[in-house]
């Protein structure tokens, strides 16, 4: 008896077997096959023979259990590990594979570059996240200029080739296009570093719709006093809602404001081994880095197109533009001495006897602190002239230094006045017991 020999089909194969078996009744056409089983009626027919002469074995693809005709080479595939081993061990499939093609010409699909690397222990899967708290999905703004979202991250962004373990970005995202439109490097996310980051955004951009950023000291008061009073503001507060009519709105949490959070994400990833290929080692390099390669580059990538075409940028009028240097300056109030002085940060400053208003003393000025560090000095909207005076100078202190303690052996006699209470006692009690 012989032996039966046992065939192996895929769902699919056995469902084309069932369709060629009624072509072959004849009870459909060749070109309704092709559109069953989607392939073209030159195929159909090249199965329909195969079934004729193999029988259920033509429906099965010849290149089953065969090495691909597209498979890469070993020689690539070690060429790509040297490669990858080499310049690219901290990088992510995807940006890697980038690389490999943008400075090595060499092309490679991201799925594969990413099972090679698991292989070779430079990637590991990440696990599927388990959504522990459910968040809807909010739809980006229509057009452009419409929202900015802002935030600022502290990372180890230069790998400390400046000697600075941490430093501070800035970064704005539109929120309708996902373009970055801008980036700056600090040391902290203070007053003045922020301050200066949105003079140069307003003069370049305009001036946006609203900005979208976090509960931090520099943007929102936290005291619990004065946390929801509105008139208590900010100096980054007072310079964009009031004085550049700008709305600014808080985020809860970092995941309503997600775009820049993500952002800063890539960023931590892509950012810092861009600047590493490209040599960047200190803060003011990295600047020009990201304005003139990265943005560009980022936004070609990775950007969409808005909803609506159109931006809502303001530009800034002919006031604005002349006080911008008042309106991003951190302002302080302080008192006229009674010998026409100002104390402020340390420093004295002594008024001038010729003065465009009048001066009284004990009256409360107010004092502008620039961002190139200039101080001025204003009194109901005229400036004051004034000088810097000297340092005071410091008191000598002497300390004085006991070479020991001095002990005295005298002792008060019986009969010493201070003794005269104790023994005025002891008469009375004595009197006391012989009258009884």
């Amino acid at each position: 008896m012989a032996q039966k020999k046992l065939i192996t089909m895929t769902p699919k194969e056995l469902s084309r077997y069932e369709v060629i078996k009624r072509l072959l009744k004849k009870e459909i056409n060749g070109t309704q096959v092709a559109k069953q089983i989607g392939l073209c009626v030159r195929q159909v027919k090249n199965i329909k023979a195969r079934v004729i002469k193999e029988g259920v074995k033509g429906v099965i693809n010849k290149n089953r259990g065969k090495p691909g005709n597209r498979r890469m080479s070993k020689a690539k595939i070690d060429k790509i590990k040297l490669i990858v081993k080499k310049k690219y061990y901290d990088f992510g499939p995807t940006f890697a594979a980038e690389k490999l093609d943008e400075c090595h010409g060499i092309e490679i699909s991201n799925e594969k570059l990413r099972r090679l690397m698991t292989k070779w222990n430079l990637w590991k899967p990440k696990p599927r996240k388990k959504n522990k708290e459910y968040r809807s999905w909010r739809q980006r703004k229509e057009y452009y200029g419409e929202m900015i979202q802002f935030d600022g991250s502290y990372h180890n962004w230069l790998e400390q080739r400046d000697g600075i373990i941490e430093s501070c970005l800035l970064a704005s995202i539109d929120d309708a296009t996902g373009k970055i439109t801008r980036l700056r490097f600090v040391h902290d996310e203070g007053t003045i570093p922020v301050f200066t980051f949105w003079k140069e955004y307003v003069e370049k951009h305009g001036k946006p719709s609203s900005i979208y950023l976090d509960r931090h000291s520099t943007y929102k008061q936290n005291q619990k006093s004065v946390f929801d009073d509105p008139n208590c503001l900010t100096q980054f507060q007072r310079a964009m809602e009031r004085d550049l009519d700008i709305r600014i709105i808080h985020a809860y949490s970092p995941q309503a404001k997600g775009r820049a959070e993500r952002l800063f994400k890539t960023l931590q990833d892509r950012l810092i081994k861009e600047m590493r290929l490209a040599g960047v080692s200190t803060i003011k390099e990295a600047n020009k880095f990201v304005k003139e390669n990265f943005i560009p580059k980022f936004n070609a990538k990775f950007s969409v197109l808005p909803q609506k075409k159109g931006n809502l940028h303001k530009s800034l009028t002919k006031f604005e533009t002349a006080h911008l240097d008042k309106i991003f300056s951190i302002y302080n109030t302080r008192v006229v001495n009674n010998d026409f002085t100002i104390r402020f940060k340390g420093k004295y400053f002594q008024l001038s006897k010729t003065q465009p208003i009048l001066v009284l003393r004990k009256v409360g000025v107010q004092i502008e602190e620039r961002i190139n560090g200039q101080i001025f000095i204003s009194l109901r909207n005229k400036y004051l002239n004034y000088t810097l005076l000297p340092a005071r100078p410091e008191k000598i202190k002497t300390k004085i230094i006991a070479k020991g303690k001095i002990r005295y052996s005298w002792k008060p006699p019986a009969d010493h006045p201070w003794r005269r209470g104790f023994i005025d006692s002891k008469k009375k009690v004595k009197q006391t017991v012989s009258v009884n």
